[in-house]
């Protein structure tokens, strides 16, 4: 009897053991995970400060009003391509180009709701709304608050669109939604050594920050 309580003992130990394990692993990841949320927050908004976005809210989610949103979307894009000069890049450039054109954006797009025989107009404006998660193939912009011209068709009760204006991210056709050599040569020289691997390994990017830190980052891997 003695035997068997003594085994016993040690089984009850061991699970003992075994539980406490579990609950200080459990806590030290939850901890962990706490530090990497807030560090990578901290790279969202570094990011955010050198990115400018375009969002279009459709009327309705009517097939006829979401078709809407997209030709505005297609006129707004196409104007600013022809406008828009060349030699001024940049995040800072490129918001100043589109506050000091805004009447002509929202012009641009309620001569395309007029076309369209709809009675409600667009309104345009330049703000800081929330975006969530988005991939351009293997390029991944993180959910959080980035600054963008706006624009609102009518009411604005609609599913909505986006892109990143600055870097040149605007798709049109999802189906080729992937950044090219180019697009990423762009980002590169746009954002910071930390920022742009956040944006292309986002996976190896969280992982290498849970285990060995934000520090840890260096330019030399960025692929």
């Amino acid at each position: 009897m003695y035997e068997i309580s003594r085994k016993n003992q040690k089984k009850i130990c061991l699970i003992v053991a075994c539980l406490l394990s579990l609950v200080l692993t459990t806590v030290i990841m939850e901890r962990r995970m706490e530090v990497v949320r807030a560090q990578m927050d901290d790279t969202q908004q570094a990011l955010a400060k050198e990115v400018f976005r375009f969002h279009v809210i459709a009327e309705s989610d009517s097939e006829k009003d979401q078709n809407i949103k997209l030709k505005v979307r297609d006129s707004v894009l196409d104007y600013m391509k022809a406008k828009e000069s060349q030699d001024q890049k940049g995040v800072k450039a490129t918001k100043l180009w589109v506050t000091a054109h805004k009447d002509e954006l929202e012009q641009t797009a309620n001569r395309v709701l007029k076309k369209e025989g709809v009675s409600y107009r667009a309104k345009a404006e330049v703000t800081t709304c929330y975006f969530p998660e988005k991939w351009y193939g293997d390029v991944c912009f993180p959910e959080g608050n980035y600054e963008a011209l706006r624009l609102i068709l009518g009411k604005g009760n609609g599913h909505n669109w986006w892109c990143v204006l600055y870097p040149s991210l605007c798709f049109t056709n999802a189906t080729c939604a992937v950044v090219d050599d180019e697009g990423k040569k762009e980002l590169k020289e746009a954002l910071s050594a930390e920022e742009y691997e956040m944006v292309t390994a986002t996976s190896k990017f969280k992982i290498e920050w849970f285990f060995f830190g934000k520090e840890h980052t260096k330019e030399s891997d960025i692929q």
